[in-house]
Order: structure tokens, then sequence, then C-alpha cells
């Protein structure tokens, strides 16, 4: 592909933000997006596994086809991302215990967050290359935090808020986060040029 690097970086960033505009990774998103301080060290968590993981992935994605094994992508992309999550858990263990209960089960969690395995499997067949794997990397993860903070913030405003009883909690939330995915919609419109 000869894709330039903004336009990869666009398109994964707003264009086809993969929480708002393709509905991955949508369990974290909802489900850490309470409070900005939560959503931000999340976002930063996902932002870390998902572009390690993408460049560790074209890596072995090499390795794979010249060992004529490319039935083995799924499950080496797993091991990847698994390895890498496990990494950043323990770092936050270490460096900062209140994050690691504050993030509670979603930490782990990220391992399954199929907006991470959907990184190096995107890229693998859109045929990137190293450089425009690693774009892609930060662009889908900076997208995935984007639009987790973007939540937050909205969040923490309502509940300053007087919304009625009936429209608290995930109802309001839902509605919040399909208005957030209407805005970056939007932005399809910025991929149809020549």
């Amino acid at each position: 592909m000869n894709d330039s690097f903004t336009h990869i970086f666009l398109d994964a960033f707003l264009i086809n933000n993969f929480v708002l505009c393709v509905f991955l990774g949508m369990c974290s998103f909802l489900g850490l997006s309470a409070k900005f301080s939560t959503a931000w060290r999340m976002g930063v968590s996902v932002m870390f596994v998902i572009t390690v993981s993408g460049v560790l992935s074209y890596g072995i994605n090499l390795v794979l086809v010249a060992l004529h094994a490319e039935f083995l992508r799924i499950i080496t992309y797993i091991v990847i991302i698994a390895a890498t999550v496990q990494l950043t858990e323990m770092f936050i263990k270490k460096v900062s215990p209140a994050l690691f209960r504050e993030l509670g089960v979603y930490l782990p969690l990220i391992t399954t967050n199929c907006a991470v395995l959907a990184v190096p499997l995107f890229q693998t067949s859109r045929g990137y290359n190293l450089a425009q794997s690693f774009v892609f990397a930060v662009a889908a993860s900076g997208g995935y935090c984007a639009a987790l903070v973007l939540l937050s913030l909205v969040r923490e405003r309502v509940e300053l808020s007087d919304v009625p009883s009936l429209a608290k909690g995930t109802a309001l939330t839902l509605v919040l986060a399909s208005i957030l995915s209407m805005a970056f919609m939007g932005f399809a419109g910025m991929g149809s040029g020549g």
C-alpha cells in the first residue's frame, strides 16, 4: 500500500475511529468513562499496549510469512498482546497500586479487547510496512484514548447537571456515546476525496 502517513493517521484516529465508528472496544469504553482520571490512564495503557503489540506483530508477521506459517497469525498476535498486557499490568501495580486497584478487572481485560487485536489484523490485511504499522497503531490507539476521554469529560459534566432520574445511568451513557459516535461519523467525508 502506498498510503501516506497523514492519511493513515487521520483515517484511524478520526474517520474510522475504532470505538465511535467501528464499534470495537465498547466494554472498557462504557465501563471506564465515568471519571476523567481513570479514563485517561486506561487510555494511555491501551495506547501503550496497542502500539507495542502492533509493532511486534509486524515483525512476527514477517517471520510467519517467511516460514509459510501464516495460519499462526492470530494465535501469535494474541500471545504478543497478552505478554504486553502482563508487562503493563506489572508496571502499573509496582508504580501505582491505587491506579491498579482503580482500573480493576479492566486492566487484564485489555488482552481480550477486540480493538487491541484489530490493529495487527488490520495492518496485516492492508499490507502496511513497519512505519505505516507504527503510525496506524499510534493513531488507532490515540483515537481510542480520545474517545474514552471525551466521553468521560461529558459524563463528568452531566453528573453536575440536573438530569431526570429516569435518564440517569446506563441509558444516559448510551445516549451520550451515540451522540459522540454521530459527531465522529461526520469525519467520514474527509476520506472520500481523491
